[in-house]
């Protein structure tokens, strides 16, 4: 009989052995200073997409007015 591999994303039990790990190598404030540093980046690349939609629509308007 051939069982299938389970292969995919960790179960409950297993993302919280690893937390316990990350925990005791590191340490409860260099975890949240992770946390931390992680989320401004998030949200600093989330404004820079942004601004580069911004960014290519202005030009646009600014060569039609260079134009006439």
């Amino acid at each position: 009989m051939i069982l299938p591999l389970a292969i995919g994303m960790p179960g409950a039990t297993e993302l919280i052995i690893i937390l316990v790990i990350v925990l005791v190598v590191f340490g409860g404030s260099r975890v949240a200073g992770l946390g931390k540093s992680l989320g401004e980046g998030i949200s600093e690349f989330k404004k820079a997409v942004k601004g580069e939609d911004e960014k290519g629509a202005a030009p646009k308007s600014d060569t039609s007015e260079q134009n006439q």
